[in-house]
């Protein structure tokens, strides 16, 4: 998310750094361009002057402190206003201290909502708590079909009722179900149309007064800039939405939904969508997402990930092993794939410090890779996969063969390996070892 905007920001930045001292005009010039990528990006017109105008104001005086560049003070203040722009703290879900919290899910449809309440109930119940999903949805076709199966496939009951299309009389019995089940959290997905109606809003109003929901959560397409704010703002002025879920933030998004969202509407950003999978949904904090567009990384969500994927057993195993005995290929193997289980390799280095559009483009993400890689290290035989040293050019040739993968790439594997246990070698005195999850 944010490539173009977060490249043509750095630009914009790496020619005030050329320069060492920042007279006026040419802090001046900067925030120009900035201006002028902030509206490319679809950023609402009056949010940008106003975040111009509050970085202008703090920028005056910027080369007093002497022990760090004045190019560098400016992106400071250039992030601290993007993170105010952006909601400033994160801001969770609101649980009842009575349960069940009820949380409506609305939005138009094409957004993303039903497959967005699967997320989040999956992802509340990973927190470890109970909840349900109610099928609100009576209009378009396959709506209930859909959200059933994604409750079976995450183990998370779903109240359904195909004997009646009242919507209210459908969520209140889901309601009352969860009550009498003690559930935590109830979601209830409901209908959306291909634009904003009275009917629409008629129905979510009275649904509204029947349930009487902790949560009103808004699920915006981010792909569709400045369109996902004016449908914030008809959503709320109808109903009160307390937050935003921003969907398809895994795409090229020029960033305007995300930018101005808060800012037009004051609802803060709960949520953002990163893929398809129903493990795909990820808090929102605006600190941590105006460090990613500035290119500083977001390494505490990567930290955050590897806590919640990795198996600590099995890395604690690896770790004994391979400080006891050295590495071999099947080491190799189990360390890629606990790496794998934080997601696609693309998303992982998106969150390093640094990394850009330029730079992910020129590395290997194939998501293929790993399966590669284990179809040839399960062409060896056990005694190769202990011994790499004995793969001469015949056997390297078989291997190949066996796995279906050129030679070349077998040859890469090796450099890969041999790189690792040269790391893992200078590491073994003492320090920690390069597994996620590791102590």
């Amino acid at each position: 998310m944010f490539h173009e905007l977060s490249d043509k920001l750095e630009a914009t930045f790496a020619k005030l750094r050329g320069r060492g001292v920042l007279s006026e005009a040419d802090i001046k010039d900067g925030l120009r361009e900035v201006r002028r990528v902030l509206i490319e990006a679809d950023v609402n017109f009056q949010l940008t002057r106003e975040f111009l105008e509050h970085v202008e104001k703090k920028a005056v005086g910027v080369s007093q402190i002497r022990t760090v560049s004045p190019a560098q003070q400016l992106v400071k203040i250039v992030y601290d206003e993007l993170t105010a722009m952006l909601g400033e703290r994160k801001e969770g879900l609101k649980l009842s201290s009575v349960p069940p919290t009820v949380v409506l899910m609305v939005g138009l449809q094409g957004s993303g909502k039903t497959t967005t309440a699967a997320k989040l109930a999956r992802r509340l119940k990973g927190e470890g708590r109970q909840v349900r999903l109610v099928a609100a949805d009576v209009y378009r076709p396959a709506a209930i079909d859909q959200l059933e199966t994604l409750g079976n496939e995450l183990d998370i009951p779903v109240f359904v009722d195909r004997s009646t299309t009242d919507v209210l009389k459908i969520a209140r019995a889901g309601l009352d179900i969860s009550r009498r089940e003690r559930d935590r959290v109830v979601l209830i997905d409901t209908a959306g149309r291909l634009q904003i109606d009275d009917e629409m809003m008629d129905e979510l109003r009275r649904l509204k007064e029947a349930v009487r929901p902790d949560e009103i959560l808004l699920v915006a397409d981010g792909m569709t800039g400045q369109d996902a704010v004016k449908i914030a703002q008809g959503f709320d002025s109808a109903l009160g939405v307390t937050g935003v879920i921003l969907t398809k933030m895994d795409g090229d998004a020029r960033g305007g939904a995300a930018l101005s969202i808060y800012g037009v509407t004051k609802k803060p950003i709960k949520y953002i969508g990163v893929g398809e999978k129903t493990d795909a949904l990820e808090e929102f904090h605006p600190d941590r997402m105006a460090g990613r567009i500035l290119q500083q990384g977001d390494v505490l969500t990567l930290v955050e990930k590897a806590q919640g994927a990795i198996d600590a057993d099995e890395a604690k195993r690896l770790d004994k092993k391979v400080r006891r005995e050295g590495m071999d290929l099947s080491d190799f193997l189990a360390a890629m794939k606990q790496i794998q289980r934080l997601g696609p390799m693309e998303g992982i280095l998106k969150l390093l410090p640094g990394v850009n559009a330029k730079m992910l483009k020129q590395v290997n993400t194939d998501p293929r890779r790993l399966k590669h890689l284990e179809a040839i290290v399960l062409s060896m035989t056990a005694e190769e996969r202990k011994q790499p040293d004995i793969l001469n050019g015949s056997r390297r040739a078989r291997i190949a063969k066996g796995s279906g993968r050129p030679i070349s790439e077998v040859n890469k594997l090796l450099e890969q390996f041999r790189g690792m246990q040269k790391m893992m070698k200078a590491m073994k005195g003492g320090g920690r070892l390069p597994f996620p999850g590791m102590r």
